[in-house]
């Protein structure tokens, strides 16, 4: 007769079998098959011989490559720098959002619509946007008087990347502004109270009160966003297709571009590897960096 406790760990790995076999046949095998083309010379074309094995001439091709190294800068660049503009809008905005005024209801309605969009809807939106003839944008800025002639924002290596931030931003926003607004709405308002009758400020209510309360959420927001906008492909796919010049070429559409216009596997898998351990990276900084506010927030 088995025990209690064993019915039930045996219960439990039965119930979590099927979860575990779709996580191997979605994840783990393709990572495995992923890993094991990288060290290959595999094309995406075969002629029916099997791939050669040339270990990690792949990886050292990959590291040694200056373009692949400008796409890693680049997309750092995008990552980091969009990512905190969303954090900052995002809890601005959930902070605005959390008071009670007229409308309040409509506006939270609003704010979700560009999150709700697809990608490939709002990447086109603000390429018509972004249009050098006839884009809603440069009619914007000109009538304000903020340039003197219609530019093409997509067609300038110097702009063209911050524009696909700015579309990327404006969609993504609204995610870190529902997490946070959610975390907003469980803080106690005789917290709040409190402290204005202790005589606490406004951005002291916000430091001791209302921060620690959607430190997680957002920590977990932010985590979020960073691996998405670490691999963005389809908003620069629709919007420049890499370029101009390759100025908005990110890793990942230098991995569509080694897989798929080149047809070398084996090497677009070593970039995928590459791209994967990134994004490993910045999960464990972010999670390291999560670990520690809890202690802190702990100890206090």
């Amino acid at each position: 007769m088995l025990s209690l406790p064993q019915r039930e760990r045996r219960q439990a790995w039965v119930l979590l079998a099927p979860m575990l076999v779709m996580m191997f046949l979605l994840t783990a095998w393709p990572l495995a098959r992923t890993l094991w083309l990288s060290f290959t010379d595999a094309g995406l074309i075969g002629d029916g011989s099997a791939p050669a094995w040339v270990g990690s001439d792949n990886f050292i091709y990959a590291l040694s490559d200056a373009d692949f190294r400008a796409a890693l800068w680049r997309t750092l660049y995008f990552t980091f720098v969009s990512v905190f503009i969303e954090g900052v809008i995002g809890v601005l905005v959930a902070l605005l959002l959390n008071q009670p005024f007229w409308g309040r209801s409509a506006l939270r309605v609003l704010v979700i619509l560009p999150w709700a969009l697809p990608t490939i809807v709002n990447a086109t939106m603000w390429r018509l946007n972004f249009n050098p003839d006839y884009g809603s944008i440069n009619a914007l800025l000109t009538q304000l008087g903020v340039i003197d002639h219609y530019r093409s924002w997509l067609g300038s290596p110097d702009s063209a990347i911050n524009a696909v931030m700015f579309a990327d931003i404006w969609k993504n926003y609204p995610l870190i502004t529902l997490l946070t607004l959610a975390a907003l709405q469980t803080i106690p308002e005789d917290l709040f109270e409190a402290a204005r009758l202790d005589g606490a400020s406004a951005w002291r209510r916000f430091r001791v009160i209302t921060f620690p309360a959607i430190a997680a959420p957002l920590a977990v927001a932010l985590i979020l966003r960073t691996i998405d906008a670490f691999k963005v492909f389809d908003i620069i796919y629709v919007m420049t297709r890499g370029g101009p010049l390759d100025s908005t070429k990110t890793v990942s559409f230098f991995v569509y571009q080694e897989s798929f216009s080149y047809l070398r596997a084996g090497s677009g898998a070593a970039y995928a590897i590459l791209m994967t351990l990134i994004c490993t990276l910045l999960i464990a900084i972010y999670m390291l960096l999560l670990l520690r506010q809890r202690k802190q927030g702990a100890s206090e």
